[in-house]
């Protein structure tokens, strides 16, 4: 396989809701609103757009990935202007709701943990760590309470929640 391919490897944890103000405090102000749209695509591929809102400025992105194991998937994503985004939209999954949360960056241990957080969840949230290697050691933060690890659990993928909220 090709080495050069943009490759995502990374776990996924359902944790407890967490403490808001502590999490803008712990990420340093880096938190923005996504609102996440998959679209229909070819099989075996998850395609979604993305608008990211952070100070006011929104970025929208268009990203595919190819699933290779539970942890790794190869990546191709490119920022595209609002009026490529709304064209995109056209192709909206209708089986799929889209997705709204508030993204928080939060940096320790030498990586960036990323905490999302859904108005339809009051009791839990997602985290996720990109490691540069699926065998990489991780040391999980203290600072939020890990229900379970989710990241080879298909009904935690944003995508898996776009069309069914598991219990």
């Amino acid at each position: 396989m090709n080495s050069k391919l943009p490759l995502e490897i990374e776990r996924k944890f359902l944790i407890e809701y967490p403490n808001l103000k502590e999490l803008e405090k712990l990420s340093n102000g880096d938190f923005s609103d996504i609102s996440q749209t998959y679209l229909v695509g070819e099989k075996g591929t998850s395609e979604r757009v993305r608008a990211r809102t952070k100070d006011g400025v929104t970025v929208y992105t268009h990203n595919t990935k190819i699933k290779l194991s539970a942890v790794k998937r190869i990546e191709l994503e490119d920022e595209v202007d609002e009026q490529e985004y709304n064209e995109l939209l056209k192709r909206a999954d209708p089986e799929c709701r889209v997705i709204e949360k508030v993204r928080y960056c939060v940096p320790y241990a030498g990586f960036t943990f990323e905490i999302d957080v859904f108005p339809f969840w009051n009791d839990k949230a997602f985290m996720e760590v990109e490691m540069p290697s699926e065998d990489t050691n991780v040391e999980l933060p203290g600072f939020v309470k890990i229900i379970r690890e989710v990241t080879e659990d298909n009904r935690y993928t944003n995508h898996a929640l776009a069309i069914e909220l598991p219990e």
